[in-house]
């Protein structure tokens, strides 16, 4: 991560002197002023980037084509992926080999945990600190982070810690991580069994997707990758919805060629939202690509995190498509396509730690506080028409949770 900053020695008077005013507006009583910083958000898509003739990574790790001066690298891999992939720590190296001209030699390469499992104590954001410091890994270094969602999530809140920020490369190698968690700019931790409890917001140098990661995943992983393209679909693009529906056997039967482009839709639409949105530090009650969350991160600590976060995104935008249908809201014409589509994409739906449904509720309330503000839910209304919304009926909740039972079954 690189955040531009430039301060003169002589910063606090220019400000005084631009004041029509003229002398010290801090010392009158009290001053208000914009603080904006720009960030460039690079996303790249690409087949076997650690192929030497594929130039992609060493392209977003030396953007001016000085080569990689003082600059350092950390390689952290995901330990599932290392069992998927034995070959990958030497794939790497011999990459940064090829490239010594643009990109450093990594100084480490750690395998770290992956799956939600990082997530649950410091211990791997402390190791990557650790090495930080150990490797003497600068602001203007690299934290190359390669595997799931959950992994990015742990390495990237080290990196956004270590020396209040390493440039961090995401390397996402699940569905789910590829169509919407590595474009958010957003890093964390659970605590105290709540799902990203402690976290940092901090925008990538740069995520690099390569699609041969997808196929050594696990056909549920794969599957309930897509939820999230279901759910921004469902907000903001109903032609991209259309694709599903038309697509759904084959992305279901892992097919690439139909399966990519929905994931490279996705992360653009995730994107978008970032850096056009208005809002990527999330400052305001509505978080509307959060459609189906707050249910989703109940859910996950509910079930101690044994139940995926595509699974439970899965289990949550049914729920809240079935409820805004219960209400009247949504047509039902619509919340049945959605439950269709999810079916035939093979999307987990269901859980038996929805029969809790009084601790579920408990989740509006930690949704509202980890946003802050008012309880703010987004429902639909119609495929790429949303509302926001303060309250939820507990009861009609219920009546929803009773549907989805039996639409899962069925």
């Amino acid at each position: 991560m690189t955040v531009p900053h430039n301060s003169a020695p002589d910063a606090p008077n220019d400000i005084a002197n631009d004041s029509p005013l003229g002398g010290d507006l801090v010392s009158r009583g009290a001053t208000d002023a914009d603080v904006r910083v720009d960030f460039l958000h690079r996303v790249r898509f690409t087949r076997d980037v650690f192929d030497p003739s594929n130039s992609t990574l060493a392209d977003v790790l030396d953007p001016t084509g000085r080569g990689p001066g003082t600059s350092r690298l950390l390689v952290a891999i995901d330990d599932g992926l290392c069992a998927a992939w034995p070959h990958l720590e030497a794939a790497v190296n011999a990459y940064a080999a090829a490239h010594a001209d643009r990109m450093p030699v990594p100084a480490t390469t750690m395998v770290v945990p992956g799956g939600e499992a990082c997530k649950n104590d410091m211990a791997t954001v402390d190791r990557v600190v650790e090495a930080v410091d150990r490797h003497r890994i600068c602001r203007r270094s690299y934290i190359l982070a390669i595997g799931g969602g959950a992994m990015l999530d742990a390495v990237g809140f080290a990196s956004t810690i270590a020396h209040r920020g390493v440039r961090l490369v995401r390397i996402p190698t699940t569905t789910l991580a590829q169509d919407d968690a590595a474009m958010g700019v957003k890093n964390g931790v659970n605590r105290f069994g709540k799902k990203n409890f402690v976290g940092a917001f901090a925008p990538p140098w740069a995520v690099v997707n390569d699609e041969r990661f997808l196929e050594t995943l696990s056909d549920a992983d794969f599957r309930n990758g897509f939820s999230e393209a279901v759910k921004i679909a469902l907000l903001r693009d109903p032609a991209l919805f259309a694709r599903l529906e038309r697509d759904a056997e084959r992305v279901c039967a892992r097919d690439l060629a139909a399966a990519m482009p929905i994931v490279r839709r996705s992360a653009e639409l995730h994107l978008r939202h970032i850096t056009r949105g208005g809002d990527p530090f999330e400052t305001r009650e509505a978080r509307p690509l959060d459609y189906g969350h707050w249910s989703a991160h109940k859910l996950e600590s509910m079930t101690r995190f044994a139940l995926s976060h595509g699974a439970a995104v899965g289990i949550g935008v049914a729920l809240d498509t079935l409820y805004a249908a219960l209400e009247g809201r949504l047509s039902r014409v619509d919340a049945d396509r959605t439950i269709d589509v999810q079916r035939r994409l093979g999307i987990t739906m269901w859980h038996p730690a929805l029969d809790d449904v009084d601790a579920l509720v408990r989740g509006l309330e930690e949704f509202r506080e980890h946003l802050g503000g008012r309880l703010t839910i987004t429902l639909l209304r119609g495929i790429g028409q949303s509302d926001d919304v303060h309250t939820m009926d507990a009861s009609t909740l219920r009546a929803a949770v009773a549907e989805l039972r039996r639409v899962a079954a069925g």
